[in-house]
């Protein structure tokens, strides 16, 4: 595993990064509006594309507050805004969004069957030389670069949410995974202002596999009555300086996701992945998180409701 210097601090009007080039993000959801806002503010054009119109609106509108909220707050420069507004755009076609492009990152669904069809599809209309990543939480890179007909150049690039906020960027090689591939993620990584680390595939990599083995444990405890939602999440902010509890996180990352990511790890590595019934019970509900206003938490415009943790039973 190796780390690149740390991300600069702030994008000013005119920074030039040549290793940028037109980028095509898949997916219009929580990481998809992250990802595309990282691009679009290091200067590179980008096209979010989607199954859904009314998602791609929603999403472009995130991704402008955003950058207004950075121009507010003095961390971005005004002349970024503009910039941003004329060089993302949306789509519903992917083929023809994707045709010649020589970067696609896909962040849709967490589910191998979505991630294979995305990958034939847009392997006929790339440019030879374009890199092919895939921000899946979890699952195999190997596998999903067998889908095309370029597996040496394509790669995991994991973000972390939120996008705008997280520094890391964790860069997963496969096993057809070229060096040229890993040499030109780190140099993207870097221009969009990401520290990055490489990992050789694994489960989870090294992220996923310790914050679902975190969260899962943490629902055990919720369920079990070992202590309130609220004194778990403080426990782990206060005792290990974790920006937020693990409930919290889940919250944020989605339960639905982190019952995907659990069901994949239970399966290839063991029952100590074993998902805890809580959370299958709360995703049969539809209680996924902050997304939809309900979790271990409740949510009003996106902020957490004090004392509304769920309790055991």
């Amino acid at each position: 595993m190796s780390v690149t210097a740390p991300p600069r601090p702030r994008m000013h009007e005119g920074t030039e990064v040549t290793v940028l080039s037109k980028t095509i993000v898949v997916g219009a959801g929580q990481m998809g509006i992250g990802i595309a806002h990282a691009f679009a503010v290091a200067g590179a054009p980008v096209v979010m594309v989607d199954i859904k119109d009314e998602a791609l609106s929603k999403a472009k509108a995130a991704v402008t507050k955003i950058v207004d909220d950075g121009v507010r707050l003095g961390k971005v420069d005004a002349a970024v805004s503009a910039r941003v507004a004329a060089g993302l755009s949306t789509s519903t076609d992917l083929v023809a969004s994707a045709k010649g492009a020589t970067l696609i990152v896909e962040t849709a669904s967490e589910a191998l069957a979505v991630k294979l069809d995305i990958m034939r599809t847009v392997d006929a209309v790339l440019a030879d030389e374009a890199i092919v990543a895939t921000n899946t939480s979890a699952l195999s890179i190997t596998e999903i670069a067998a889908a095309t007909k370029r597996p040496e150049r394509v790669v995991g690039m994991h973000f972390f949410n939120p996008v705008h906020k997280m520094k890391l960027l964790e860069i997963i090689r496969g096993i057809a995974t070229s060096d040229d591939t890993v040499a030109r993620t780190q140099a993207i990584g870097a221009a969009i202002g990401k520290a990055t680390i490489v990992v050789n595939e694994a489960p989870g990599f090294t992220t996923s596999r310790i914050s679902a083995l975190l969260g899962n444990e943490a629902m055990w405890m919720l369920s079990e009555g070992v202590a309130t939602a609220e004194d778990i999440d403080t426990s782990l902010r206060l005792a290990f300086n974790h920006p937020m509890g693990p409930l919290e996180l889940g919250d944020m990352t989605g339960w639905d996701t982190r019952l995907s990511v659990l069901h994949y790890l239970h399966q290839t590595l063991g029952e100590k992945f074993r998902p805890c019934p809580l959370i299958i019970k709360m995703v049969k509900a539809g209680r996924y998180g902050r997304k939809v206003g309900h979790g271990v938490y409740k949510y009003v415009d996106g902020q957490k409701v004090p004392g509304s943790g769920l309790r055991a039973f």
